[in-house]
């Protein structure tokens, strides 16, 4: 067995303290002898949420010798609340224990630069492996099983039962409900994501007419009883009457026939899509990446592809799917849509000439036209958010996940952190606020002259008269709160540092097996290094007059089984994308590594 460096692993605090544990508070001397998977994330990251899907095998073969631990380190303000928290661990089935760490604390004690960050410690409490991104539980297994044989035989592994601790279900008719859809007998259609089903209601929004889904977790066709979703989300009516699903964990879209109740698969295959994998196809052959949000626009349907920040478009005669905006980087760009960057698209409305989308984690509000140019009417970047009315130019949401089109031509932003129903008109370019005091508000259908809007964590729909006033809110402003790592001015060498796991190597048979992006917000800060290339290292030039700003930093790393007689080896990608805020000061680092797999040197 290869020797590893081992690092004294910090002690795990946080200020929220403990959810999902026996006797509420957990230290590292508690889990001696385990092996121990800390997992930074916090709950605004579809990344975060995939490696939760990840780890869901890893944690249930291993769990009498591996004790996962997450923990909670926010971005957006309003994942610093404990009980939003609370919510997004039962909200994304979370069954492992949970650090709330509002403050960073832990985060800075363990160096981490990237949302999800995942760390080893063996069970003498150092740490082993670090890996940021995604794709890397295969990597993460393979060296479980080496630690489980090494401490087996030193007598340090102690196995035994974790200390997670279910919370009580709670007997709500919904639970953590994502979209909702108007449909034509006069009910209402849910997405009642938790529980893994879409939920029919009366027109009252309370009274529930049948159930759609075992919910039971799974990729299953069939009747109403018998089929099987995955956290789904957006609904969208088709002209034959049907609707369509977007099944996010399940990475699919699904078809609901209406009159039977019976559910079909439109596309995906149950696989998500990795950089390299067709980009469009035959709809049921093609991977897609936690499609959030699907709407009817110009023939077609387009979908929100939230794991891979872009818009994606199925269409129902030719049966085929492919995207259709983004490059999948992730950022606030404009322009056609080959060009364009989106982070996180999770909501979408559609009139004749437009098509709406809620940019999550830019906090905008976007829109693409007929001839497929992207647009943003609200929204500055990834670092800017808050709850301010006024003009478009300085307006600010916070983490919106729907928009809903208003008849008179403006639209309603479900602004899911900042608890609140916007409103941005075109024709005045202003932004106002018509109800506040709603509980993550995840989406918004009209009823009449009602809105009736999803309130996801109050688990339950909510009619309001649609205001002809704006509510008048205080103004408040955030920026991400992350410690700027100090730099020197002029060069800057940046390093992402990937070591490939035991038994694999880089997978170089059809070309370069890495790529490396890097821009920066301001522009100007980067004179040069800007743009893509295939090594790991690049040499930037900093420009002294610009003090302070972000590095963009987007990674990848293909790896495959290294067995020359194997004709097939598996392969595995390792991505991630980094923004780093840096400060320029005399006497600053000149080197900036960062770890896609492996340790920092």
């Amino acid at each position: 067995m290869a020797k590893r460096a081992r690092v004294r692993a910090p002690e795990l605090t946080g200020k929220g303290g403990w959810i999902n544990t026996v006797g509420g508070q957990l230290g590292l001397t508690e889990l001696r002898g385990r092996i121990v998977i800390v997992d930074f994330w916090t709950f605004c990251c579809v990344n975060c949420l995939h490696v939760l899907d990840e780890l869901r095998e890893l944690e249930e073969k291993h769990r009498d010798t591996v004790v996962i631990i997450g923990v909670h380190s926010p971005k957006f303000a309003h994942e610093a609340e404990h009980q939003a928290v609370v919510d997004a661990v039962e909200r994304y089935g979370v069954e492992h224990p949970v650090l709330d760490d509002p403050e960073l604390a832990t985060w800075k004690q363990y160096a981490v630069r990237a949302w999800p960050t995942l760390v080893v410690i063996d069970p003498e409490g150092y740490v082993v492996a670090q890996h940021a991104g995604e794709g890397h539980a295969h990597a993460i297994a393979r060296l479980v099983e080496e630690l489980e044989a090494e401490h087996a035989a030193k007598g340090t592994l102690r196995r035994g039962d974790g200390p997670y601790a279910a919370p009580e279900p709670e007997p709500t008719a919904l639970r953590f409900p994502g979209k909702a859809l108007a449909l034509p007998s006069g009910n209402l259609l849910v997405s009642d994501t938790t529980r893994h089903q879409l939920v029919e209601l009366e027109g009252d929004g309370e009274s529930v007419v049948r159930r759609i889904g075992s919910g039971v977790r799974g990729f299953v066709d069939g009747s109403a009883e018998e089929a099987a979703f995955s956290e789904p989300q957006g609904l969208a009516l088709l002209d034959d009457g049907s609707v369509v699903v977007a099944d996010t964990v399940n990475h699919a879209l699904r078809r609901l026939d209406l009159a039977t109740g019976g559910v079909t698969t439109l596309a995906g295959t149950g696989r998500q899509w990795w950089q390299g994998s067709p980009t469009s196809g035959p709809a049921r052959e093609v991977d897609l990446s936690s499609p959030w949000d699907v709407a009817l626009f110009g023939g077609k349907i387009w979908i929100a592809m939230a794991g891979v920040h872009q818009l994606w478009a199925y269409d129902p005669e030719g049966g085929t799917v492919g995207v259709a905006a983004g490059t999948t980087n992730e950022g606030l760009v404009d322009g056609p849509g080959a060009e364009a960057w989106f982070a996180q698209p999770s909501g979408l409305a559609a009139t004749a000439d437009r098509l709406w989308l809620a940019d999550s984690e830019t906090s905008a509000l976007r829109w693409v036209d007929l001839d497929g140019a992207v647009h943003t009417a609200v929204g500055t970047g990834l670092f800017d958010f808050g709850h301010r009315d006024g003009a478009a130019e300085q307006a600010l949401f916070q983490h919106p996940l729907g928009v809903t089109a208003l008849p008179d031509g403006s639209v309603a932003v479900s602004d899911t952190y900042n608890h609140a129903l916007r409103r941005y008109d075109p024709a005045t370019g202003e932004v106002t606020t018509l109800a506040t005091d709603l509980r993550e508000p995840s989406d918004a259908v009209l009823v009449g002259d009602d809105i009736v809007v999803v309130e996801s964590a109050r688990h339950r729909l909510t009619r309001l008269r649609l205001p002809e006033e704006a509510v008048r809110v205080e103004s408040v402003a955030h920026r991400t709160q992350r410690a700027a790592t100090e730099v020197t001015p002029g060069g800057l060498r940046l390093d992402v540092v990937f070591q490939a796991p035991t038994g694999q190597k880089l997978d170089t048979r059809y070309g370069p097996s890495t790529r490396l992006l890097v821009s920066s917000t301001p522009p100007e800060l980067l004179l040069t290094g800007e743009g893509a290339g295939s090594d790991l290292f690049r040499a930037l030039e900093l420009n002294p007059a610009v003090t302070e700003g972000v590095l963009h930093v987007s990674a990848m790393a293909a790896s495959c089984d290294d067995d020359s007689a194997n004709e097939y080896p598996a392969c595995h990608v390792h991505q991630q994308d980094w923004g780093v805020p840096v400060r320029l000061t005399e006497g600053g680092a000149d080197r900036l590594p960062l770890v896609l797999a492996g340790m920092a040197d």
